[in-house]
């Protein structure tokens, strides 16, 4: 007889890990996104339509008079099918070419009726269904198949299929540095020469964060120094890209003091990291220093993204201590309610977040490849079609750009702090409905009284524009919302010269009437141009006028300099 003890919680345990281990398997072969998800959606859109003659009778309909349409030649459509950009070319409008696109979009369209407006059925398997259904209809869009597309057909024709060839060994080239583990389309571009360049000093290190102090270019500066705090899954100098569009060169010129996190990547000892120990190594840590250098009692403070969240947490934490040494906030495509998303919470159920837990739990961090699957699903025709359609078939490589290259320098995010960011703030929106315990306090957006402004950007995937207006009717203080044009990124990478740019702005106070984001984007008028100066303009009227400059680092407080930027985190792989 064996010697070993089992306890009635040993079975237990091993069947959980047993689990645990076969989801991060699953995990891993549909990078990260949850099977059963899709599934359920699919069910009960079948129960509903099988249980809606009505629709069914629609959707007969519908197909007939498709095809009819189809064979008279006369398809006619309240959209015209030149503004899908995959259609836009003029030989689209010819024959045989024509008629295959007319025929995809009426599919498309026929799919788009059948997968919405079934009564009883739940909106968000509607929603997720209905996505689903388009992003596998997008592969079989006759743009994407060589002698289907007029456009690759005429290339091939001209180049005697020299672009074929090219296209394979891009193909080829990519694949192979795919496979290791190197960055596509990612050279041409130096960290410290031609990327995050502006001059500066690393003044602190935690095991979490370096802060970097940028030197200054002008002869007098604002008392006010500025904190900025980029996301942690992302490497920071997408703030500070190439010197013409790098949003810490311009501030640092418009006589301000700029303070910069720059994120570790965590490893798979990191694993036990959470929103605490970010917060305490990250822009706790990083205020208390900036105080220490400069001597200023008061800090603007500027958050990106996650780093807006996290930024936000902080705020009102200090805000439930009356600590006031923050002198403002601005968060950049930042959220605070995730309770309308957008796209990207399709993917952000309890089916997805316990795969994603089980996948990290596995290794100790979730890498980013492994989140790229529904960040890729998002902008598929941008990403992944119309990249496919350039490279591969008409052999058209694009030259890498800077901000290609940060996108490819991909980060980690540790285990506990990914997971509670995805359940306790995005799945269950604690923070926005006063429920977000931090060091066994509720957190209240409602106790700031600084000064906020929250830029959104117009074709925002990640963190659409009217969930970024929200925190206008969480917070019960001056608010200040700037909408600009672009995405994600390009819209806040968005230097004055920038063609083709515009904004809209306006301030909220406390006792002014509430506006809905369709109320407030139809009521203000866009403005051509940047929104950056209209940023510097309004911290310098929340700030002291310029006076002396501050030191690099301070030895004498225990802020030496430890380096040159951009420091050795950003470095990290």
């Amino acid at each position: 007889m064996s010697d070993t003890n089992w306890t009635t919680d040993a079975p237990q345990a091993y069947g959980e890990a047993l689990d645990r281990a076969a989801r991060a398997t699953i995990a891993g072969m549909t990078r990260g996104l949850a099977p059963s998800t899709l599934a359920t959606a699919t069910l009960d859109w079948m129960m509903h339509l099988a249980s809606s003659p009505g629709k069914q009778a629609e959707l007969t309909e519908k197909a007939m008079t498709a095809a009819t349409t189809l064979m008279s030649g006369a398809f006619v459509t309240h959209e015209s099918p030149v503004k899908d950009r995959r259609f836009a070319a003029a030989q689209w409008s010819r024959p045989p070419y024509a008629l295959m696109r007319d025929a995809f979009l009426l599919t498309e369209d026929w799919w788009q009726t059948a997968t919405t407006g079934l009564r009883g059925m739940e909106p968000a398997h509607e929603a997720a269904l209905s996505f689903s259904v388009r992003q596998m209809l997008d592969v079989f869009s006759p743009s994407n198949i060589p002698f289907l597309n007029p456009e690759v057909v005429a290339r091939t024709a001209e180049t005697g299929g020299a672009n074929l060839v090219r296209g394979a060994l891009n193909f080829a080239s990519d694949m192979t540095q795919f496979i290791g583990g190197q960055q596509v389309n990612g050279n041409g571009f130096h960290l410290g020469k031609d990327l995050a360049a502006t001059p500066g000093k690393v003044v602190a290190r935690t095991h979490l964060m370096e802060l970097i102090q940028y030197s200054p270019t002008t002869a007098r500066t604002h008392p006010e120094p500025v904190l900025i705090v980029p996301a942690w899954i992302m490497k920071y100098y997408i703030l500070d890209l190439s010197a013409q569009n790098s949003l810490v060169r311009w501030l640092v010129a418009q006589g301000f003091t700029v303070f910069m996190i720059s994120w570790r990547n965590p490893q798979s000892e990191d694993r036990d990291l959470g929103i605490l120990e970010y917060l305490d190594q990250g822009p706790r840590a990083a205020l208390k220093a900036i105080q220490a250098i400069t001597g200023a009692p008061k800090v603007h403070a500027a958050g990106y993204c996650l780093g807006g969240t996290l930024l936000s947490l902080m705020a009102a934490r200090m805000a439930h201590d009356h600590d006031e040494r923050l002198a403002s906030m601005t968060l950049f495509a930042a959220q605070v309610d995730f309770s309308e998303a957008g796209e990207l919470a399709l993917f952000i159920s309890e089916a997805q977040v316990a795969l994603l837990e089980d996948m990290m739990w596995h290794q100790g961090y979730l890498d980013s490849d492994q989140m790229s699957g529904a960040f890729t699903l998002l902008r598929s025709n941008d990403l992944v079609w119309s990249r496919m359609v350039s490279e591969y078939m008409m052999g058209e490589r694009a030259h890498p750009n800077d901000l290609m290259c940060w996108n490819a320098d991909t980060t980690r995010m540790p285990y506990r702090m990914h997971s509670e960011y995805l359940r306790e703030l995005f799945l269950e929106n604690r923070f926005a409905e006063g429920k977000y315990e931090l060091e066994g306090h509720k957190l209240s957006l409602t106790e700031l009284r600084l000064p906020i402004l929250a830029v959104g950007t117009e074709t925002d995937h990640v963190a659409p524009w009217r969930s970024v207006f929200k925190i206008q009717r969480l917070t019960e203080t001056e608010t200040t919302f700037i909408l600009t044009s672009g995405g994600h990124n390009a819209g806040i990478v968005s230097e004055p010269g920038h063609r083709n740019r515009h904004y809209r702005i306006a301030t909220t106070q406390r006792d002014d009437p509430y506006l809905d984001a369709d109320e407030w984007f139809a009521t203000h008028a866009p403005v051509e141009g940047s929104w950056w100066p209209e940023w510097g303009r309004w911290l310098a009227r929340r700030s002291g006028p310029k006076g002396a400059l501050p030191p690099m680092g301070d030895l004498a407080n225990g802020y030496p300099v430890l380096g040159d930027a951009p420091g050795t985190y950003v470095m990290q792989h």
